[in-house]
């Protein structure tokens, strides 16, 4: 009798971590709540017999098995070391990104050294690429209207985020290093990947809101 009113509790226990588990919305505390409720189960299944139920405990121990390695994997995800080696010194420029996020931008760019006068965009054109210019300035033209921004800025951005043709031609002002990013590539990963869609507009809001703050102070 006394086996069995331990057994009621560990279940009872195992099913609060799962509905406790449920309500909360951080990843890594609802993964260890769930992975603690699956200890428990397995206890349970352990103790409520004369004999283990042993389909159940293994059952049990393949679900846990698999949320440990989703675990891991996002703890994985949010640490410096899925920043790609070769883009360590630049992460900083994305630090809104989580690490996981930024590799997988990564590793769709080209990363590269354009020359003087090469042109990231053409006004009215199709937006085909996404341009981040690490080093270097961009003349931008609207009309009769000429202007330079600086590095630190992303360029085709708003063609990226509405789909429509660009507003202005950008060309380099002198040799510049870039980054270059296939923007269908980049609409088919955020449609695979929430997450990553909801990160890179994020960061790309930011520079937009950078841009009107330069502008506002120029004209001011």
């Amino acid at each position: 009798m006394d086996d069995v009113q331990f057994a009621d509790y560990l279940v009872f226990a195992g099913a609060g971590m799962f509905v406790l588990g449920y309500l909360i919305i951080n990843q890594v505390i609802l993964r260890l709540m769930l992975l603690v409720g699956t200890l428990l189960y397995i206890w349970y299944y352990g103790v409520v017999e004369d004999t283990p139920l042993w389909p159940a405990i293994w059952a049990s121990t393949a679900t846990g098995a698999a949320n440990v390695l989703g675990l891991m994997n996002l703890l994985y995800s949010r640490s410096a070391l899925a920043i790609p080696r070769d883009y360590k010194d630049i992460y900083q420029r994305f630090s809104n990104l989580p690490p996981g996020d930024f590799a997988k931008l990564m590793r769709a760019t080209d990363h590269m050294r354009r020359p003087e006068g090469h042109r990231l965009a053409t006004e009215g054109a199709p937006v085909d690429k996404l341009y981040y210019i690490l080093e270097g300035t961009v003349r931008i033209t609207k009309g009769a209207s000429s202007f330079e921004i600086a590095e630190d800025t992303f360029i085709g951005e708003i063609g990226y985020l509405t789909g429509n043709p660009a507003s202005a031609t950008a060309e380099l002002s002198r040799d510049c290093v870039v980054l270059e990013w296939d923007v269908s590539w980049l609409r088919k990963r955020a449609r695979r990947d929430p997450r990553f869609k909801l990160a890179l507009e994020a960061l790309i809001s930011l520079d937009l809101a950078e841009k009107v703050s330069r502008s506002v102070r120029i004209y001011s």
